[in-house]
């Protein structure tokens, strides 16, 4: 559940000022905490069926051609997306270790970086399924707590400098608006699982007896006291040492100890190393399973190969491309994880439950679904902006 949209954070407070900033991070973690619930107690909500994936979720709720075009799309581009944004997350992260270990070296430039960092991903990618990448997957956990305690105690050990300020930095009144959109798209990218939360699921046994919601769930409590854990010092003691000047990667803008930073910047790496196999092998599975179903493809290693790679290739391209970290945190967290994370739950929930209007499930959807509309629409205009501004004095694949 912690994704590296952590990092961003600090960035996203720096934007939206005290007040909102808190408000914002506050009210996304217990949304999320509240759809992610409504997933796990949907999952087995036919006696003798699971919905082992989103779409046959959707599919329950609006039949069986429109559940498939609401949910399939959106699913995909929040995986898709957060491959791209870790690919370019853990090129600056390789970039930025090694500059921090061998600061009179010479460097590549980012894309090379951000090459080397998938080659690591063709390699990994080949592993059949969620259950073959445990250790990958438990490695990524790790270091993303590890990491996420280095930001925040290493910023505190910086201190606050004298020339801080906590003002809005913008040059007018439409960009602080649309700086302020943005930060709301880059606190949701923070907020990734719900889009693989069934799949995860499905890998539970389950009987009548004890069926897979109460490990699950048990699960997603604990992945969200360390999403607490993570989140909030990151972001408020980033905020509070760095102020307005922090960097969109918080540790990028970190120095000092060098080793220190050197390390977190590794196991960011590693974590996003984890982070990608784990959104990428749902997509592989969507993939595999239409070009051997739909398009008569026979199932062997070979396609397995030539799928996963062109996969890999795709999204190092992409990111190569398009390496402006927050803007694409921001527009790929308003335009596809608010509905998969935020309102798409709900809206699922209200068609199936059809809870009593203006009790207190009806008026807590309700809600949820409002803000997360809001969201969606609001962050990626503020994101799609600044990506135009940054991308006028960008050279592409540079």
């Amino acid at each position: 559940m912690v994704g590296a949209g952590v990092l961003s954070l600090p960035f996203a407070m720096s934007r939206m000022g005290w007040g909102p900033g808190v408000i914002v991070l506050v009210l996304s973690w217990t949304i999320t905490l509240f759809t992610l619930w409504q997933m796990v107690e949907m999952h087995e909500m036919v006696p003798g069926k699971r919905f082992d994936r989103y779409h046959e979720l959707g599919q329950h709720a609006f039949g069986e051609k429109l559940g498939l075009y609401i949910v399939v799309p959106q699913q995909l581009v929040v995986q898709v997306g957060t491959c791209i944004a870790y690919t370019v997350t853990g090129g600056h992260s390789l970039k930025k270790a090694h500059d921090s270990i061998c600061s009179d070296c010479s460097t590549f430039k980012s894309s090379w970086w951000i090459v080397i960092f998938a080659s690591i991903n063709f390699v990994l990618c080949h592993f059949p399924n969620f259950n073959s990448m445990s250790a990958v997957s438990f490695a990524a956990a790790v270091m993303s707590l590890t990491y996420s305690i280095i930001a925040w105690t290493a910023s505190l050990a910086r201190g606050v400098q004298p020339d801080i300020s906590y003002a809005m930095k913008a040059r007018s009144t439409a960009d602080a608006t649309f700086n302020f959109f943005t930060s709301l798209g880059d606190v949701a990218f923070a907020y990734a699982g719900h889009s693989v939360a069934l799949e995860i699921q499905a890998t539970i046994p389950s009987t009548p007896e004890k069926p897979s919601k109460g490990p699950m769930w048990r699960g997603v409590i604990w992945a969200y006291v360390g999403v607490a854990f993570c989140y909030f010092p990151v972001a408020i003691v980033g905020y509070y040492v760095f102020g307005n000047s922090v960097a969109d990667n918080v540790l990028v803008g970190l120095e000092h100890p060098r080793w220190l930073i050197a390390a977190a910047n590794i196991f960011v790496v590693i974590h996003v190393i984890g982070g990608y196999q784990v959104y990428a092998m749902s997509v592989f599975d969507m993939l595999e399973t239409y070009l051997v179903v739909k398009l008569k493809f026979p199932p062997s290693i070979l396609l397995r190969f030539i799928t996963r790679t062109i996969y890999v290739v795709l999204t190092m391209i992409i990111a190569i491309a398009i390496p402006f970290f927050s803007s694409l945190l921001g527009f790929l967290g308003g335009f596809a994880f608010a509905p998969t994370s935020y309102f798409l739950p709900c809206i699922i929930w209200l068609k199936i439950y059809k809870p009593k209007r203006f009790s207190l499930s009806w008026i807590v959807n309700w809600t949820c679904i409002i803000l997360g509309i809001l969201l969606m629409t609001l962050s990626p205009i503020g994101a799609l902006r600044n990506i135009i501004l940054s991308a006028k004095d960008y050279k592409f694949f540079s």
